[in-house]
This record gives structure tokens, sequence and C-alpha cells, in this order.
């Protein structure tokens, strides 16, 4: 079984920072690629940033330069930091991780953190 939690979200005021925090555990060999997606009321869920156990990273173009992402692969933890928080990045965001176990390889994802940007 598999578990992935994130933690981290909260209220901010425009301008402000957050860092958003994900841990996958359980019984699996290795975590492909692990992300951070986003949906706020009403909207489809949308990719925010992603890093593969390599290191490469892909990131949203509303969030280039304002948001980081990092992983630590023995710890099998990604973190999402976010600068220059703006209102529209106000949504709960949901830390997902391509996991593979012995008995097969998917997607999973946590219960999702809410963070809300105040103008």
């Amino acid at each position: 079984q598999v578990h992935v939690v994130e933690s981290g979200g909260g209220l901010v005021q425009a301008g402000g920072s957050l860092t958003l925090s994900c841990a996958a555990s359980g019984r699996f060999y290795r975590i492909n690629r692990m992300g951070w997606y986003r949906q706020a009321p009403g909207q489809q869920r949308d990719l925010v940033a992603t890093i593969t156990d390599g290191g490469s990273t892909n990131y949203a173009d509303s969030v280039k330069g304002r948001f980081t992402i990092s992983r630590d692969n023995a710890k099998n933890t990604v973190n999402l930091q976010m600068k220059n928080l703006k209102p529209e990045d106000t949504a709960v965001y949901y830390c997902n991780g391509f996991i593979m176990t012995t008995v097969g390889s998917g997607d999973f994802w946590g219960q999702g953190t809410q963070v809300t940007v105040s103008s």
C-alpha cells in the first residue's frame, strides 16, 4: 500500500510565500516522477510543476520564476516553494507521484492541501 501526504498549505497575503511538502510512504521500490497539481473551484486540475528522479523539472508558465520544486530521493519527499503568491494561485494543491510497486506502477495522489492568497 502506498500513501502520499501533503502539508504546508494555508492563508497568505498576495506577495507572500509558502512552502508545500509531500511525503510518499509504503511498499514500493521507485518513484519516477513527482509533482504538484492544483484545482481551483469549478476548474480542472492543472499541472503546477513536476520533477523526475533525475532532477529534471517542468513548470506551468503561470508559475515560472515564482515557484521552485525540489525533491529528496532518499526520503521520498517533494517540496514546492512558492514566492510572490497571487490571488489566482488560490486552489487546492495535490501532490502526485508515479510510483512503481511490485504489483504494478501508476499515479498516486495525496488528499490535497488548501492554499488561499488574499489580495
